[in-house]
């Protein structure tokens, strides 16, 4: 411990001299164990004045050897992360940028844009993550093959039948993704799968186009003539408006092969569940769970005969307010352990898993019905990871100022892309009903989708929005961030900002899809200090090029339930 110390020496010579009325200067020297800032000893002289009382200042010594370490270090180990070429981290403050061409050490430090953003004067601040690929990571996974190998590899090479390429090429689909590539072989070799990848990366094909063919195989080898009425393939999904796309899509691969597909969702009650099932049975049924828990227990519906057994939009499906129904319609299914079980007479299920995220509760559900261990896991490469397609930018606002940001980014939308349309989210039906009146009174022309309104209205709106010229804005919930095809979207707004990852993930998965706008943009509104959390986040896994943080990535095996046994 250091002191210094101004002794009674000095107090009293100055004393004496003032009391004599003498002006004099005196040399004093004040002594100290060490110097506090720059100097061992120090030198004072003094005047007639007051006389100082006794002054100790104590100065640590880990405390000043920390100082001295900050003055030589400062300014000396400032890491410059922009390189040449362009940047991925564009900010308000240049010195936060960072280049495309700069990688984070392992234990290197961030300096974050967001830092600050809990503070109120950080309203109008913003960053922008800028897309570094042009085209999907989906579409053109290894940048290093040749371009004659990539569009050598066409729906012919996967054994599809002719009819359904056909199809395909009616549509302007000639070349399989990624996923699809992966996925169809497994699932055409009797595999149960869980495909795992990317929003907009073909997902829904990759299960229909195998299904679809293996029934057209069944049908004409007389397979199946004495059960026609049993329905063959069963696609799950969380709403109403999701079983009507997939059915669409369904219904122009199986129309040029004379199979038939229907849909039953909920919301419509009883009455017409009962009609779907009147007359002939469908080959393919989309359903949502509870539609098909209803059809169950009216027995409306026999799951005996069935071949395939899809669960699309895994995460939300294996969710536990769609948990207990999905455990309840697998206890009427037959779910094959065996490749070997899919196929001859009594055969059993194939059960094929899907998602843009990892679903965490599948565990627990799925090893009641099937063998954890023979399910194949299919993952993509960018599952949890941010676009590198998509230009994403957060723009720190006041709840106040939101509504003129958004009627500002929409005049750039239609400035810059006419045809293309925009998706905006809200946390709340109340928010979306108020922020339509809001865009009414400027003149903008919108729909609105949210949960509280009539099934039939919900699919006339979503499908009026599909068509190009009707509608260009859409005001929503999360309710058409799961697996919707919005080809047409070229800006997605967060107006409230998600609530975790993989709500982020979905929304702005409704850009950057196959066949889509190109360009396509994420605009987030950042208001509330509790928002800024999952921000940074997402700014640090942009940085460090990493998965978003606290995703799932693997199956678990569910924990073995405790049971006590009465001693004797």
């Amino acid at each position: 411990m250091h002191s210094v110390k101004v002794g009674y020496v000095a107090s009293a010579v100055s004393r004496a001299l003032c009391s004599s009325g003498m002006y004099c200067r005196e040399f004093v020297k004040v002594s100290a164990c060490c110097r506090v800032h720059c100097s061992v000893s120090q030198t004072r002289y003094c005047r007639t004045a007051a006389a100082p009382e006794e002054t100790v200042i104590r100065i640590p010594r880990s405390m000043q050897r920390r100082v001295e370490n900050v003055k030589q270090t400062r300014g000396q180990h400032k890491i410059n992360t922009i390189k040449a070429g362009k940047l991925l981290i564009q900010s308000k403050n240049p010195d936060l940028n960072q280049s495309a061409a700069y990688t984070h050490g392992k234990f290197e430090q961030l300096i974050l844009c967001t830092k600050g953003w809990k503070h109120n004067k950080s309203f109008g601040d913003y960053f922008t993550i800028n897309n570094i690929k042009t085209v999907a990571p989906f579409v053109a996974d290894n940048p290093n093959e040749g371009v004659e190998q990539k569009a050598s590899v066409t729906f012919n090479n996967l054994r599809i039948c002719k009819g359904l390429v056909e199809a395909l090429d009616n549509i302007n689909i000639t070349h399989p993704t990624t996923v699809q590539l992966q996925t169809i072989p497994k699932v055409m070799k009797g595999y149960n799968i869980l495909c795992a990848a990317e929003t907009g990366s073909g997902k829904t094909l990759s299960y229909l186009l195998p299904i679809v063919h293996r029934l057209q195989a069944d049908k004409e080898s007389d397979m199946y003539t004495g059960s026609t009425h049993k329905i063959r393939a069963v696609v799950l999904v969380p709403s109403r408006e999701l079983a009507e796309q997939v059915a669409a899509v369904s219904r122009t691969l199986c129309a040029p092969l004379g199979l038939k597909t229907s849909t039953v969702g909920g919301g419509r009650g009883v009455g017409h569940i009962k009609m779907v099932f009147k007359g002939d049975h469908p080959d393919v049924l989309v359903a949502t769970p509870g539609a098909l828990v209803k059809a169950l227990r009216r027995r409306c519906v026999d799951l005996s005969e069935l071949s395939f057994f899809v669960v699309d939009e895994a995460d939300t499906m294996f969710d536990p307010s769609f948990s207990d129904m999905l455990e309840n319609i697998l206890r009427h299914t037959n779910i094959a352990r065996d490749p070997k079980e899919t196929r001859g007479p009594g055969h059993k299920a194939q059960l094929l898993v899907v998602g843009a995220t990892f679903p965490g509760g599948v565990g627990e559900v799925l090893s009641q019905v099937t063998d954890l261990g023979s399910l194949v896991v299919i993952k993509s490469k960018m599952l949890h990871f941010l676009m590198p397609h998509v230009k994403q930018s957060f723009l720190k606002v006041k709840g106040a100022d939101k509504i003129l940001e958004l009627h500002q980014a929409l005049k750039l939308l239609h400035q810059k892309k006419g045809g293309a349309a925009a998706l905006v989210f809200c946390n709340k039906s109340a928010t979306v009903n108020w922020l339509g009146y809001s865009l009414e009174e400027m003149g903008v022309r919108h729909a609105r989708l949210q949960g509280e309104m009539p099934a039939a209205v919900r699919a006339g709106i979503f499908r009026s929005f599909q068509k190009p010229g009707l509608i260009d804005v859409l005001v929503c919930t999360d309710i058409a961030s799961r697996g919707l095809d919005t080809s047409r979207v070229g800006l997605v707004v967060n107006y409230d900002s998600p609530e975790s990852h993989t709500d982020y993930i979905h929304r702005a998965g409704r850009v950057g899809r196959a066949g889509g706008v190109e360009d396509g943009e994420v605009l987030s509104f950042v208001t509330h200090p509790w928002d800024v959390e999952l921000v940074q986040k997402i700014e640090t896994s942009a940085r460090r090029r990493t998965s978003l943080p606290g995703m799932e990535s693997d199956i678990r095996e569910p924990k073995p339930k405790d049971i006590d046994i009465d001693e004797e």
